[in-house]
């Protein structure tokens, strides 16, 4: 994911709302029974998935939003912009 995310960068990475998400976010995704970060290169509110590309233009397919289980919030320390308004928020019934 170089420039946006280097080999060994810690990142920190929050559950996701798949529906507030936005082309150009991080997220953390399953592909094929694995478990990466990929970038949204596009979105399909109506079939409720993303488009999930690297960061060199390759395309590597849909993914629905079952399979979106974060986004990216920071790398390195720094909070990636708007991701944090994505964030997955528990109701007040879901907690202990």
């Amino acid at each position: 994911m170089v420039p946006l995310i280097r080999s060994r960068q810690l990142v920190a990475v929050a559950p996701v709302d798949p529906s507030k998400l936005a082309v150009g976010d991080v997220v953390l995704a399953r592909v094929a029974g694995t478990v990466y970060l990929h970038l949204v290169s596009s979105l399909d509110p109506a079939r409720k998935r993303v488009q999930i590309s690297n960061n060199r233009g390759h395309v590597n397919g849909w993914t629905s939003h079952d399979r979106v289980f974060g986004i990216c919030v920071a790398v390195a320390g720094v909070s990636r912009a708007g991701a944090a308004d994505k964030v997955l928020t528990a109701e007040p019934n879901d907690r202990p």
